[in-house]
C-alpha cells in the first residue's frame, strides 16, 4: 500500500541529513575500550556476513577489528593489556582461539535486529534499536525516525490537533465494533493467559503481577475495530502502557517481524495474517446474529444513530453482503 506524503504539523524541526532508513552497528574497541558506532546502510548484516567482510577501525586508536587481526598485547600508551598475558598460540591472528573470539565479537553486535543502533532524526542522539517504537518497512530495522522519547513530546504536541470530528469517528468505529461482537468474544482464563506469556509484558519483557489488573491488559492481536473478536488465539499479554501504544493498530505496524513469529507460535496465530502489511477486515464472524444483537437495545437508546453508524461499519468493511435479505430490507439496502 503507497504511503501518503508526510507533513511536519508538529512544529518540532527535523534535523536534516539523518539517513533515517539505515542503521549502525556498535562495538567497543577490545584495545581502548572506546565506543565506536559503523553505518551498515539500508541492510543488515548477518554474523557471518560481519565476520567475513568487515574490518572496524576504532576512532580513537585506529586498532582493526578483523579476523585477521591478532587480539592486541598493549594500549596505544603501551601498556599491557589483559590479552598480553594469554599464549601467544591463542592470540595470534591465525590460531583458532582468535578466530572464535571474532565470531563471537561480531556476532555480539550484529545476532538480531535489537543489537543495532539507530540516529533519532529530531534530537540526534545515537540509540539502541529499542529506543525506537515499531513501524514496518520503515528502513532496516523497521524503525520509526524519532526516538520514543521525541515521539512522547510530537504526541503531545499533535494529538491536541487532531479534529473533534476525527476523534468521535475513531471513537465510533472501536465502539461499534466492540457492540458488533459482545457475543463473538470468548471468556478468557487470566490464569491460563499468565502462564502461557510467562507473566510477562510480551512487547517489553516487563514482570506484571494478576493481582495488579490496572497494570496489565489483554490485547486484541487482531484489532475488534477489523471485526476480529477476543480468543485465545487472538489475545497478548501487555502491560498497561505498551497496550496504550498498541491501541487498535495493526500487528506487523506494533510488533517486530520476530514478535509476530514468536505471538504465532505462543498463541496459535495465523502469522500470515498478522504479518500482513496493511488490514483484513474479518468476513467469517456471523454479521446477522451480530446485527440482531447489536439492535436489541434500551428504549431510550437512540437506535436512529446507532443504525447510522452500524451502516457506515458495515460499508466501510464491505461486508453489507453477508446480511440476510431480510436485514438488508430493515438497514434500506433493498426493498
Amino acid at each position: 500500500m503507497t504511503r501518503r506524503s508526510t507533513k511536519n504539523k508538529t512544529n518540532i524541526t527535523r534535523i536534516a541529513g539523518i539517513r533515517v532508513h539505515e542503521a549502525s552497528a556498535s562495538f567497543v574497541c577490545i584495545r581502548c575500550s572506546a565506543l565506536n558506532f559503523v553505518n551498515v546502510g539500508s541492510k543488515l548484516l548477518t554474523p557471518t556476513e560481519a565476520y567475513e567482510t568487515q574490518s572496524w577501525v576504532c576512532k580513537e586508536c585506529g586498532f582493526v577489528h578483523s579476523k585477521t587481526s591478532a587480539l592486541p598485547q598493549k594500549n596505544k600508551e603501551g601498556k599491557k593489556l589483559p590479552f598480553a598475558f594469554w599464549l601467544n598460540a591463542i592470540t595470534a591472528a591465525n590460531s583458532i582461539a582468535a578466530q572464535r573470539f571474532w565470531k563471537a565479537f561480531f556476532t555480539t553486535a550484529t545476532e538480531n535486529r535489537d543489537a543495532y543502533w539507530k540516529q533519532c532524526n529530531t534530537c540526534g542522539r545515537k540509540l539502541p534499536a529499542r529506543a525506537f517504537s515499531g513501524h514496518s518497512a520503515w528502513g532496516a530495522l523497521e524503525k520509526q525516525m524519532e526516538c520514543r522519547s521525541c515521539k512522547a513530546v510530537i504526541n503531545t504536541n499533535l494529538n491536541p490537533k487532531r479534529t473533534k470530528e476525527q476523534l468521535h469517528e475513531s471513537a465510533v468505529k472501536r465502539r461499534i465494533a466492540d457492540l458488533l461482537l459482545v457475543g463473538e468474544n470468548e471468556k478468557l482464563n487470566f490464569e491460563e493467559l499468565f502462564k502461557r506469556f510467562d507473566g510477562k509484558c510480551f512487547k517489553t519483557g516487563k514482570i506484571l503481577s494478576i493481582k495488579n489488573r490496572k497494570s496489565w491488559a489483554i490485547d486484541h492481536i487482531l484489532p475488534s475495530r477489523w471485526l476480529y473478536p477476543l480468543t485465545t488465539t487472538n489475545a497478548a499479554l501487555l502491560s498497561k502502557e505498551a497496550n496504550d501504544n498498541k491501541r487498535d493498530k495493526w500487528p506487523s505496524e506494533f510488533y517486530t517481524n520476530d514478535e509476530l513469529k514468536k505471538l504465532a507460535f505462543i498463541t496459535g496465530s495465523n502469522l500470515e495474517l498478522i504479518s500482513s502489511k496493511k488490514p483484513v477486515v474479518n468476513v467469517d464472524i456471523d454479521v446477522n446474529a451480530c446485527l440482531t444483537r447489536m439492535l436489541n437495545v434500551r428504549s431510550a437508546t437512540d437506535i436512529a444513530r446507532r443504525i447510522k453508524e452500524l451502516k457506515k461499519l458495515l460499508e466501510d468493511n464491505n461486508i453489507v453482503n453477508k446480511l440476510s435479505k431480510q436485514n438488508k430490507r430493515m438497514l434500506g439496502y433493498s426493498k
